[in-house]
């Protein structure tokens, strides 16, 4: 029995490699990893798990026949090649029937809503795009190898023409993506986001309380602030709604915020928070707190708002804006500007708190979540404080590539779990997350305090290059809490899992992936901080009071939308 020509000619115009090691990319692409995803998500994916195992396997097949080695071939070449091919396919739709049970059992564990059972035709629809862009986009690179290859050949060796080409191919094609196309669309997502900051600047009516930045007797100009940075100035509980939550008196809270454009300089800016800070007396409390915000200048109310309930009010704040980018976006283009922008702020604050008398002084503490915790850990030289220390930081979510939370995860204690370590003597450096674990029976803290809270599904701290050759650490032994007992480590498509859910990480509900719950930074502001007048009782209280204030903020939100 023949195969008709013109299923002859489809199946030589594909490589039977591609098809197998793209359909099990394709495959293993569905299985969980950190977050839920949807069908979108799912299926730019898996498209893309397609491609880039078809242009492996495309490799492969190349690979072999430039070694001289050959294939047998026979009258069933073909009927082989449809065997292989109906292989693929059944693997393929296989592991998709069954995507609609791995993304629920996520979502179960996160308490979220199940996908109904059409994902599977959604995901596939979705993914033929990006699997034939990655595709195609090969075989032009192909073809360019080819030529060039073939104009080199005239001048030099067949084998280093091949070469030649391979390595001229190559620098072109990354120059393009990494110096146009990607560069481009950064400047222009910066361009964006700064006409967005400036709009933004001309709505909004500034403060009355002279207290407040960007007030009439404020030295820091409203329209100069920031979008996110004047939510942050202009908002948070006041004393009485603070009073009326915990019962007894309470001082209005101080906030300094500094935008972008209040000065000409990091220096300048950071002076002007200082400024700032004198004027409203913000030394005058019994704690003071640098935030180092997200790009944008936002500050998570959730652990801001909880520590004003915390201290009674008695705390004042300072935050500086250093990008007009989202903070995925200035973790790849600019994170060392947030680091620059963060130790200039905590230079000049630190340097007039040492000057002041220890027992007339506020406690000093540092904060910051995400790419906030990744630039706040480099803004304070710990050899430079160990002879007056600041109090303690509590770091958020902080990112794969922070310095002090990459070192302290590392030589961590042997036979505690990367998602929840424990370091050294566990008198300066802790780590907690949903379940607690700042509070450690018989070791009292130092007199520095560094607290690490982390959830074990946040892939903004758990991503790593190193995922594209080799299994976690966190994935070894006992799991997160909050993570798939049926996730499982596979080379490369593990890589693009994390990696798309690096860009879901806000989408879960509170006390999941990168979204921090107000329960979890009252727990750790009590440990760290040790506020007077609370017991369980009281801070359950609160837990319950704070679920409320930030459902009753979500409505009002999204009835002025």
């Amino acid at each position: 029995m023949q195969v008709p020509a013109s299923l002859k000619r489809l199946l030589d115009g594909f490589s039977e490699m591609g098809l197998v090691v793209g359909s099990i990319l394709f495959s293993l692409a569905l299985t969980p990893s950190l977050l839920p995803r949807e069908a979108l998500i799912q299926g730019l994916l898996s498209g893309c798990a397609f491609g880039i195992g078809y242009g492996i396997g495309v490799a492969l097949e190349w690979l072999w026949s430039y070694m001289g080695l050959k294939l047998p071939v026979s009258k069933y070449t073909h009927w082989l090649k449809i065997a292989v091919t109906a292989g693929c396919l059944v693997l393929m739709a296989a592991c998709l029937y069954q995507t609609t049970g791995w993304q629920n059992s996520v979502r179960q564990i996160m308490g979220m809503q199940p996908v109904e059972a059409g994902l599977p035709i959604s995901v596939l629809l979705i993914a033929l795009l990006p699997a034939a862009i990655l595709i195609y986009t090969g075989k032009l690179l192909a073809y360019g190898v080819g030529f060039f290859s073939r104009w080199l050949v005239r001048y030099v060796p067949q084998r280093v023409a091949l070469v030649g080409s391979l390595v001229v191919v190559g620098i072109l094609a990354t120059t393009l993506f990494n110096g146009v196309l990607l560069r481009g669309a950064l400047r222009a997502a910066d361009a964006f986001f700064l006409q967005l900051d400036g709009v933004a600047g001309q709505f909004g009516t500034p403060p009355t309380d002279s207290l407040r930045s960007g007030s009439a007797q404020s030295l820091i100009e409203w329209s100069t602030i920031g979008r996110d940075g004047r939510i942050y100035a202009d908002s948070g509980p006041s004393k009485t709604e603070i009073e009326a939550v915990i019962g007894r008196p309470a001082l209005e809270p101080l906030r300094v915020s500094v935008g972008l454009r209040s000065a000409e300089t990091t220096e300048a800016r950071a002076q002007l928070a200082l400024d700032e800070m004198l004027r409203i007396g913000a030394f005058d409390r019994s704690v003071l707190l640098i935030v180092t915000p997200v790009g944008t200048g936002w500050v998570d109310p959730a652990g801001m708002d909880t520590l004003e309930y915390l201290i009674a009010g008695d705390i004042a704040s300072v935050s500086l804006q250093y990008s007009y980018l989202l903070s995925p976006l200035s973790l790849v283009v600019e994170p060392e500007y947030g680091t620059e922008a963060a130790q200039a702020l905590f230079n000049v604050v630190y340097g007039y708190w040492t000057k002041l008398p220890h027992d007339k002084r506020p406690k000093l503490y540092l904060n910051g979540l995400s790419l906030g915790a990744h630039a706040s850990q480099a803004s304070a030289q710990f050899f430079d404080v160990l002879q007056d220390p600041f109090q303690g930081a509590l770091w958020v979510g902080p990112p794969f590539t922070s310095g002090i939370w990459r070192w302290a995860t590392s030589n961590r204690q042997a036979g505690t779990p990367e998602w929840l370590p424990k370091f050294g003597n566990q008198t300066t450096i802790r780590f907690t997350n949903q379940g607690g674990g700042l509070d450690v029976p018989g070791v009292p803290w130092g007199p520095m305090r560094i607290a690490f809270l982390q959830h074990a599904s946040d892939p903004i701290v758990f991503f790593s290059y190193t995922s594209l050759h080799r299994e976690p650490d966190w994935l070894k032994g006992e799991r997160g809490p909050d993570v798939s007992p049926i996730l499982n480590w596979y080379p490369v498509v593990t890589f693009l899992q994390l990696g798309m859910d690096m860009a879901l990480a806000l989408e879960p509900p509170p006390g999941h992936g990168h979204d921090y719950a107000p329960a979890d930074y009252i727990d750790a502001w009590r440990a760290l901080i040790e506020p007077p007048g609370w017991d369980d009782q009281a801070i359950a209280s609160l837990k319950a009071a704070m679920v409320e204030r930030f459902a009753r903020i979500a409505d009002q939100s999204a009835v002025s939308k």
